[in-house]
């Protein structure tokens, strides 16, 4: 089948080159024409496993191609048009600024006007809150008859750094729309996934289909706000949060996803989606409290993990020479947008600290955004650690895992490991003579810093 995918950013980049992999005809547009430059000369826009190798192999296999012009698309004679723009936070109140999807749906309804096409339907694959999908649908009827198009939503469900197993594997796949002959079509589209027999395909109406990745995101980030929440009167009670989470996570009921203690969620989706789902519901005289709750406890859990590392460094961070380990909000991948660890490090800067930061993948969009001369960038853990006076590991990239903290410790003017990931088991850490602070559970306390 023939596919317009408009915007190469995260989710439109993976979502069409893993349909090209699928054996559909793709094109990639994006009004950036330096974007588009990079990937045709193989550049990889973000830093997702295995996605520059499958890009390559698509565009040499003729199935995936991109152009700065969404009229390629129409010259595709496409049948769908995925919208997968962004839509930031607008600032003022939370909700999602939808300028760019609609922006890219009249672009695409006028190329296709001119250049004529097949019934064409128009997908919102961005997170978008609901009645986008009506708007969009008011916004292509002024050029094109209503027997021409049809709209529909097909949220996203990948995570960053697995997303590829995720678009290929999934465990569902959401299809709204008020088009009977849209579900099917893209039922057809999906075909070479569900028959398989894996993924149970979701059909449902546009709204639907809207609030089910607000409702999914909310969902996992209460669980992640619950179990920091209970981390802090594990450490009070001296209960062990790693344990109460076992025994919470073996009731199926529960499960144990997302129940591991940590600096707060961040990414592009939480915060974002969160804050939307709070406008919506105030919209329409529905507040969600819980909700509302979950995103002002996160806030204050960040804080109070700047407060936690302060009381390991001894109660002040003046002059302290702390290694940063981790700057995306989470492994796999260079996002660092509303990343705990930038809010971190800005933080152990105002209150004197020096830093030396390290990420295997993330450093250079971290420097663009925290724009500070005074972060040292390191190449390796065993460059940031060496004389500092304690090292903070924030992202739970497998590199520190597999790093020789017994060895690392020695090079290191004071050895303390502040893990705010609970990477390692306590046991581990007593082996390696380290004063070792974690999460929801005893320090173990080597040396008084």
């Amino acid at each position: 089948m023939q596919v317009c995918i408009i915007g190469t950013g995260y989710v439109g980049l993976v979502t069409g080159t893993c349909l090209a992999e699928l054996g559909h005809d793709v094109v990639c547009v994006d009004s950036d024409k330096s974007k588009i430059d990079r990937l045709l000369a193989g550049e990889m826009p973000i830093y997702e496993p295995g996605l520059k190798e499958l890009v390559r192999s698509n565009i040499q296999g003729k199935r995936l191609r991109f152009s700065p012009e969404v009229a390629e698309g129409a010259k595709l004679r496409a049948t769908f048009y995925f919208i997968a723009v962004g839509t930031p936070s607008n600032g003022a109140d939370g909700g999602a600024d939808l300028s760019y999807v609609y922006s890219a749906a009249e672009d695409a309804a006028r190329a296709i006007k001119l250049l004529g096409n097949p019934f064409s339907i128009f997908v919102t694959k961005s997170t978008v809150p609901v009645g986008t999908s009506r708007e969009i649908a008011r916004i292509v009827g002024r050029h094109l008859p209503d027997d021409t198009f049809a709209v529909a939503s097909n949220p996203e469900f990948m995570r960053e750094g697995c997303a590829i197993e995720d678009f290929l594997a999934p465990d569902r796949i959401v299809v709204g729309s008020n088009s009977e002959r849209a579900r099917a079509l893209l039922e057809e589209l999906y075909r070479p996934l569900t028959r398989q027999g894996r993924p149970l395909v979701v059909t449902t109406t546009v709204e639907t289909a809207e609030i089910i990745k607000y409702a999914s995101n909310t969902f996992l980030a209460t669980k992640i706000t619950f179990i920091n929440e209970l981390a802090r009167l594990c450490e009070r009670i001296g209960a062990d949060v790693e344990e109460l989470a076992l025994g919470m996570g073996l009731d199926k009921r529960i499960g144990d996803k997302f129940l591991n203690a940590g600096p707060g969620f961040g990414g592009s989706c939480f915060p974002k989606d969160i804050a939307a789902l709070i406008k919506t519901a105030k919209d329409f005289h529905s507040p969600v409290e819980i909700v509302e709750t979950v995103s002002r406890v996160n806030s204050r859990h960040q804080q109070m993990m700047l407060e936690k590392v302060r009381e390991a460094f001894g109660g002040t961070l003046e002059s302290k020479k702390v290694a940063v380990l981790g700057l995306a909000f989470k492994a796999r991948t260079d996002d660092v947008r509303d990343s705990p660890a930038l809010a971190l490090v800005s933080a152990l800067r105002k209150d004197g600290a020096r830093i030396f930061a390290y990420d295997p993948e993330a450093s250079e969009n971290a420097r663009k955004i925290l724009g500070d001369d005074s972060i040292e960038y390191s190449n390796s853990v065993a460059d940031a650690v060496r004389e500092c006076d304690g090292a903070v590991i924030v992202t739970e990239w497998d590199e520190f895992r597999r790093a020789s903290w017994a060895n690392l410790a020695a090079t290191m003017s004071n050895p303390l490991l502040v893990d705010l990931r609970n990477m390692f088991t306590l046991q581990d850490a007593q082996s390696w003579g380290i004063s070792y602070v974690s999460l929801g559970r005893d320090p173990i306390l080597k040396r008084t810093v």
